[in-house]
């Protein structure tokens, strides 16, 4: 059964559970080896050691010198003209349209056979060289280098900058966040290329944000009568949870597959450990950065 396109019917309240619906497992591809983020900390970092960028909510395509790959080590189907003249060492980005666009570009690169219209609208957001071998403030400035060699209008170098201190970096965030943008990374300009989870990157939003798995639906009541009410998930701890808030009309008729992974966003816990006020952010193909 289809899991993705499935639609399941839910007028009764019966739960649908992975165990009732998980496809036959396949052989999985090998992700590639991406650099992680933790979340940002004032007071356990030197903001004067760390370049600023906006975190952009688009896929995160990792260049292998011959393919795009998602985080997961999916092949990304791009046009030929795309990826035409680009270097044979890894890059790391983002394929982006614009600020809250992000159903609509991860719908165009999950298809199979790519819509050249639909690919003149994505950017390429390069923002690192993973095989470089030297620091951030090294692999920053051959960056720039190599995409101004490039000149293609669709790949673009991330914008990186020095912040003085918290403050600044605070209203930063606010003017991006009202912008419609998704919050900032700070990547430590002395730090290496690993694929590792640690302060050298970090991201700053305005709420937590956290991934979990969906396990099932919860059926709609209302004027949400057969379709999805909530999202029955559990985090990566292994505890389990609903999550309605967020969810659109065409996320409630057609819901993230059982199995797969979304992002929530959260205002801290609840005395008993669970998120509050859980928030759909996203569909994740796995556990973000």
């Amino acid at each position: 059964m289809n899991t993705t396109n499935w639609m399941p019917d839910l007028t009764g309240t019966l739960l649908v559970s992975w165990s009732m619906l998980a496809p036959v497992a396949s052989a999985m591809p090998t992700p590639p080896p991406v650099m992680l983020a933790n979340t940002y900390d004032a007071g356990s970092i030197e903001l004067a050691d760390y370049w600023i960028s906006e975190k952009y909510d688009g896929v995160r395509a990792w260049w292998n010198g011959s393919e795009l790959l998602t985080r997961s080590g999916h092949r990304i189907h791009a046009p030929a003209w795309f990826t035409a003249g680009w270097p044979a060492a890894p890059l790391d980005g983002e394929l982006w349209i614009d600020r809250g666009r992000f159903e609509l570009v991860s719908g165009i690169v999950r298809r199979e056979q790519p819509v050249d219209d639909d690919w003149r609208r994505i950017r390429y957001m390069v923002f690192d060289l993973p095989a470089h071998g030297g620091s951030f403030d090294a692999r920053l400035a051959t960056l720039r280098e190599r995409v101004r060699a490039l000149d293609q209008s669709w790949v673009q170098c991330v914008e990186q900058v020095r912040i003085e201190d918290h403050a600044r970096l605070s209203a930063r965030l606010d003017q991006i966040v009202r912008a419609g943008g998704e919050g900032l990374m700070l990547h430590r300009g002395s730090s290496n290329y690993t694929a590792d989870r640690n302060n050298d990157l970090l991201k700053l939003k305005p709420y937590e944000d956290a991934e979990a798995k969906v396990i099932g639906y919860l059926p709609g009541k209302g004027k949400y009568l057969g379709w999805v009410g909530a999202l029955r998930v559990a985090g990566r701890d292994g505890q389990e949870f609903s999550i309605g808030s967020g969810l659109t009309d065409t996320l409630r008729q057609h819901p993230p597959a059982i199995g797969s992974w979304i992002t929530y966003g959260f205002h801290g816990l609840t005395a008993a450990g669970k998120p509050r006020f859980a928030r759909y952010v996203r569909h994740r193909e796995s556990v973000e950065r």
